[in-house]
């Protein structure tokens, strides 16, 4: 066999293949049959590894070889979009661009704005050299061994042009919500997976994601005997790229658009100038029913030289302008980038942006949750910025909306701690402190301790314990309950009277009578949270013996965890990893000997199978005078057997509704869901505790749920 003949002849088939599938949506053969052609040609280039090529299909399989993202220059100009929000702004654009051309000799077209992640394109000779981010227009970062794995990315053009393509990375809807249910930590929307697919360290990683691309623009190398966009778009499908087909193509007359678009064999949706603002609303009401996410339209003069006439501005062209469907509730400038260090040492970037009014508050900081985030917008400082309310609480970066005109490109993560100077390292998504005894790590797990969702000792908020640790009176936890608080007045420090620190100190043998789920939670060990706590000590581990017993062996541990219904494998590693680490054990060995509750009482778990609310779920809202924080409540409920549900449906049994209580009260009355006042729900559990005090504690657990109770609710 002539293995080059034989090479050459299976990567013919292959690309043919894959373009026709790519193209009309339907395969030409059958996966078993394409994938014996691909493992054939695999099996030959590992048995001649001089016949292997760049541009080979067996290529998008990635390697599972770590890279880096070197920056590489742009040889075109990368520009972002002017923006309009409105259909009239689109149509004051196309009035404004007729009387600085040719009207005579001017089309425009409409392309659908793809939300998803800018690549730039770069080919020689019709072989794919390199794949670029957009960085900051100038300079970004080289992804080639990445981008290679997307599929409809040619590696090889039909022809032998050298050229660069514009295009966007994306995902489709059904692959995003695929791939997210499984993650521990969901991704947003389909962008940001995108985004930080195309920079897996490992492109062995990114090939398992299916992305795709759409490509919308071409410079070529030597000039090209190109008139206009459409011709553009016709020649990239002729080289093997995927174009959006969901064009609209805007001329005098809708029947001279549709011979244009003939011509250029192109699928597009022939208009005439008069269509423009019908067609714009059609897009934004049927923008919901397409496979992929799009935030907008493009609207382009269609005639290149009319766009020479037209030309640049220093941010973006003339000749452009993108129609957002919906303007963002705010716009402001990323003043500076820098990080804070949480308890467990978890590295987070913070953008401290331009004062900026947002749904009824003033944000100066927004949260950027990771490295991974900050790539995938490409964010640097001095960049203008989107920002969102998610959820109307909490202030997002959403997209960079214009790049900053200072050079600075993409914001890294800094090599050691900016508190105490120690090594950084990255485990999974996020970056961490190393040093356990970082000031910054240790005032947080104080903090936390104190908070009023675990052990709530009032007096000791974030500002008195920096103090405390400051001056050296409080360096952990275990401190606090060994401290003589009453030194803060012999010492004359500012700002603690007798009153206060009395408060401190009724807040400290409080503390104490706490539950053990409440200490529990309030060791701060990753993934240990109520929830979780919760179902391990439901699950039988009501000590922290039993608890300390099981980590002894790790792999016994991780696997018995990962048993419990709601607990994956990743969490009962971080839980047993927490419960082993030297700290958290030494911590637990002195809270006990301080008198803190190590083990759950009869009374504590009386009800979780047998209360009064056991098989019902429940949801919260508003506000309350007897339960500060609202979470009390909801132990109150747990602990007799029911189940914490987060939102109100039609499944939902009961709504505790405080005051001030908002949209989840309106959706309970419409579903018929059984409302609860406070002064009700406290007359149910006092009717609950005179019952059971009636009884000895072991029949407390066999008793069926009072049927009064339930009839109440």
């Amino acid at each position: 066999m002539d293995f080059r003949e034989r090479v050459q002849e299976l990567r013919g088939l292959l690309l043919q293949y894959q373009q026709s599938y790519y193209r009309t949506g339907r395969a030409v053969i059958s996966d078993r049959e394409y994938d014996a052609l691909f493992d054939e040609l695999v099996k030959i280039e590992n048995l001649h590894p001089e016949l292997k090529t760049d541009d080979s299909p067996t290529q998008r399989v990635g390697s599972d070889l770590s890279s880096d993202f070197p920056e590489a220059e742009h040889t075109i100009p990368v520009l972002s979009l002017d923006k309009a929000y409105t259909s009239q702004e689109i149509l004051n654009f196309v009035r404004r661009t007729k009387k600085s051309c040719d009207e005579d000799n001017l089309s425009f077209v409409l392309e659908e704005k793809i939300d998803g992640f800018s690549i730039v394109l770069y080919y020689r000779n019709g072989v794919l050299e390199r794949a670029v981010t957009r960085g900051n227009g100038h300079v970004g970062n080289d992804v080639t061994a990445n981008v290679k794995t997307i599929r409809t990315v040619p590696l090889r053009l039909n022809s032998p042009e050298t050229l660069a393509v514009r295009g966007e990375v994306f995902l489709h809807k059904k692959d995003f919500e695929r791939i997210n249910a499984t993650l521990a930590e969901p991704y947003a929307n389909p962008r940001n997976l995108a985004a930080g697919t195309i920079r897996r360290i490992k492109s062995s990683e990114t090939a398992r994601v299916p992305l795709s691309i759409f490509v919308y623009e071409g410079f070529w190398e030597e000039p090209a005997a190109f008139t206009d966009h459409i011709q553009i778009l016709s020649r990239l499908a002729q080289l093997g790229f995927c174009v959006d087909s969901h064009f609209s193509y805007f001329c005098k007359t809708a029947k001279e658009a549709r011979r244009r678009l003939d011509d250029a064999g192109l699928d597009g949706r022939a208009c005439s100038f008069e269509d423009l603002d019908g067609e714009l609303k059609s897009r934004a009401e049927t923008r919901s029913s397409l496979p992929y996410e799009i935030d907008g339209l493009v609207v382009k003069v269609n005639e290149l030289s009319q766009r020479d006439v037209l030309g640049y501005t220093e941010h973006h062209p003339r000749w452009a302008t993108a129609y957002k469907f919906e303007a963002p509730q705010a716009e402001t400038v990323v003043e500076d980038i820098d990080v804070q260090v949480g308890r467990t040492g978890r590295i987070t970037p913070m953008a401290r942006i331009r004062e900026t009014q947002l749904s009824g508050s003033v944000i100066k900081n927004i949260t950027l949750h990771n490295q991974d985030y900050v790539n995938g917008l490409e964010l640097a400082k001095g960049d203008t910025v989107a920002i969102s309310k998610r959820g109307d609480v909490i202030p997002a970066v959403e997209s960079v909306t214009e790049k900053n005109t200072d050079g600075n490109t993409t914001w890294q993560m800094p090599s050691v701690c900016p508190v105490c100077g120690s090594y950084i390292e990255k485990r999974g998504a996020h970056h961490f402190c190393t040093n356990f005894n970082c000031p910054a790590q240790v005032t947080g797990r104080i903090e936390f301790f104190c908070a009023k969702k675990q052990m709530d000792i009032e007096g000791l908020g974030p500002n008195t314990v920096a103090l405390l640790y400051e001056k050296g009176y409080v360096t952990d936890i275990q401190d606090i309950y060994t401290f003589d608080f009453k030194n803060l007045l012999r010492d004359g420090v500012e700002g603690f009277g007798e009153k206060k620190i009395q408060l401190i100190e009724k807040g400290i043998a409080e503390s104490k009578k706490q539950s053990f789920r409440r200490v529990l939670v309030s060791l701060g060990i990753p993934e240990f949270g109520k929830k979780a706590v919760d179902l391990v000590t439901d699950a039988g581990f009501r000590t922290m013996d039993s608890i300390l017993e099981l980590v002894n062996d790790r792999e016994n541990a991780v696997t018995r965890l990962s048993e419990i219904d709601g607990i994956g494998p990743v969490t009962a590693a971080e839980i047993a990893d927490g419960f082993r680490d030297a700290g958290t054990v030494r911590l637990i060995s002195d809270l006990k000997l301080l008198g803190l509750c190590m083990e759950e009482s009869q009374q504590e778990n009386y009800g979780s199978e047998n209360g009064i609310f056991a098989g019902q779920s429940w949801c919260i809202t508003g506000t309350f005078e007897n339960f500060q924080p609202r979470d009390r409540a909801m132990e109150e409920i747990v602990k007799r057997g029911g189940k914490e549900v987060t939102s109100v449906s039609s499944k939902t049994t009961c709504l505790l509704a405080g005051s001030n209580a908002g949209s989840k009260l309106a959706k309970a009355q419409s579903l018929g869901v059984k409302i609860v006042t406070e002064s009700e729900f406290l007359d149910i559990l006092k009717e609950n505790e005179s019952s059971a005090g009636d009884t000895e504690k072991d029949s407390v657990y066999n008793s069926e749920p009072q049927q009064g109770l339930l009839d109440l609710l």
